[in-house]
């Protein structure tokens, strides 16, 4: 049978590793985050750019420029429009 300190040994740790698990969770849930509104302003990016086509306009389309487009959508893409055209 096994003793006191083993049994809270045990308990001991497996709280410690359930606070672990919910401390990196966050970052984690975090960063998926930023990758999904990273793509979604590629695709804005992308669609754009083939509109901007038919008049000689286009973005370029990188990483900075799809986390802008994707965190702050379409008024991120007129921010990008406009740092184009005054820099």
């Amino acid at each position: 049978m096994p003793s006191l300190a083993t049994i809270i040994t045990v308990i001991v740790c497996g709280l410690l590793l359930w606070l672990l698990i919910s401390i990196i969770r966050l970052p984690v849930k975090l960063f998926f985050k930023l990758l999904l509104n990273m793509l979604s302003g590629l695709a804005l990016l992308f669609v754009f750019n083939f509109i901007g086509g038919f008049f000689d306009f286009a973005l370029g389309i990188n990483a900075v420029n799809a986390l802008v487009a994707g965190v702050l959508g379409i008024p991120g893409v007129v921010l990008l429009v406009l740092i184009q055209n005054f820099l």
